[in-house]
Parts: structure tokens; C-alpha cells; sequence
């Protein structure tokens, strides 16, 4: 069965040190019309639950732990019975949304995780968060970034646990380094492609953010 990419977008919140504020986040989910895999599990678990249908969801991979990428991650594990996977870097976050709840596995930079017969790679890329992480499915040609890299620059690095140097140093080493034509799925917004945004890397170190 051919593996291809579904997409829906969730709104809520995403709160951080001390402040609020309104996001709709995109939720990916890749697989055929078997199984398939979960990048992130942000506010509404009906509509990842919609997305997925009848298949049998093999992970949910959350790219970061801030609380509008994980909120409902404990509540779509409980109904679809797939492990939550996070980079342990990031436990920090995870425990400020889910303080009695811990993920059930971990990411690890250069690890496969496979569905459907394709394999993603996981690369760290830290930067907006410590464990931040991005899937690289080199068949289907696309990256997952998270809120690492979006049409336009780079994710936000100015609260805690980040750091725009990191961010900046991820993009430049682990992202935009992949073919060019590899289309970028982000975590909030537009899809873009590594040869749309690699040319902006220095306006983005001139700019600083």
C-alpha cells in the first residue's frame, strides 16, 4: 500500500514561562491504510483520532515537549494503545505539563523508526528546546521539523530552554544540509522546502532571531 502523509490542525494554547498565547498547531500523520505514525499531539484529541481512522498507530513522536505539541499525547496513547516518544533532553518540559505521567520511550539522534515499510530518521536538533527533534522519511522526501525550522527562519528561542545559537547551528548542520528538494513539514504554518529556506540562513544570523 502506498505511505503517504495526512495533515490536520489543531488550536489551542501554548503557555511558557508565565505567559499565554493562542496557537493552531499542525499534527502529521504518515503511514498507509494499515498503521501509521503521530508527529505531535497538540490540543484536540478527536481530531488526531479523526486523522488516523481505523489504522493502528505504531508511535506518537512528539518533537519538542512544549505544552501545545504534547498536551493530549497521554490521552492519545491511552486510546490508540501507541507509545509517546521524546528526546529525554527534553523531560524538563514534558514534566511541567505531565509531572505524573512520563513518556514511554525515548528519541535518540540517528535512530529509525519505521512505518508502513518507511523508515524515519531522527535527528536531533535542539535549539528551541534541549531535545528538540526533527524525522527525516528520505523516501517520501520530507522532513518533520517541529518548531525548528519554518517558512521563513527559525523557531523561537527566546524563553527558557533555548537558545538561538543551538537553533541556528541544528538548521545549519542537520536540515539544510538534506537534498534540496526535501519538502519541510513544520509544526505551526506553511510547509516549505530545504531549498526555499537555506539561501535566508545568513539574513537569519544577521537578524538574530
Amino acid at each position: 500500500m502506498t505511505v503517504r502523509v495526512d495533515h490536520t490542525v489543531t488550536s489551542g494554547t501554548f503557555s511558557l514561562d508565565g505567559q499565554t498565547f493562542d496557537v493552531d498547531n499542525n499534527v502529521w500523520v504518515v503511514g498507509d491504510d494499515s498503521e501509521c505514525l503521530v508527529v505531535d499531539a497538540p490540543h484536540d484529541v478527536d481530531a488526531i483520532l479523526r486523522a488516523v481512522g481505523q489504522r493502528r498507530v505504531v508511535a506518537i513522536v512528539a518533537t519538542h515537549a512544549h505544552d501545545d505539541h504534547v498536551r493530549v499525547a497521554p490521552e492519545l496513547s491511552r486510546a490508540t494503545g501507541a507509545p509517546v516518544l521524546l528526546h529525554p533532553d527534553d523531560r524538563v518540559l514534558w514534566d511541567l505539563v505531565h509531572p505524573d505521567t512520563a513518556p514511554d520511550g525515548e528519541l535518540h539522534d540517528g535512530a529509525t523508526i519505521e512505518v508502513a515499510g518507511t523508515g524515519l530518521r531522527v535527528l536531533h536538533t535542539p535549539g528551541h528546546s534541549p531535545g528538540a527533534c526533527s524525522l527525516y522519511a528520505p523516501q517520501l522526501g520530507v522532513v518533520f521539523t517541529g518548531d525548528t525550522l519554518f517558512a521563513g527562519g527559525p523557531g523561537a528561542t527566546g524563553r527558557s530552554y533555548s537558545d538561538f545559537g543551538t537553533i541556528i547551528d541544528s538548521i545549519r548542520t542537520r536540515l539544510l544540509t538534506l537534498p534540496p528538494e526535501t519538502v519541510v513539514h513544520t509544526g505551526h504554518g506553511d510547509s516549505t522546502s530545504v531549498a526555499a529556506e537555506a539561501p535566508h540562513l545568513d539574513e537569519w544570523i544577521a537578524r538574530g532571531h
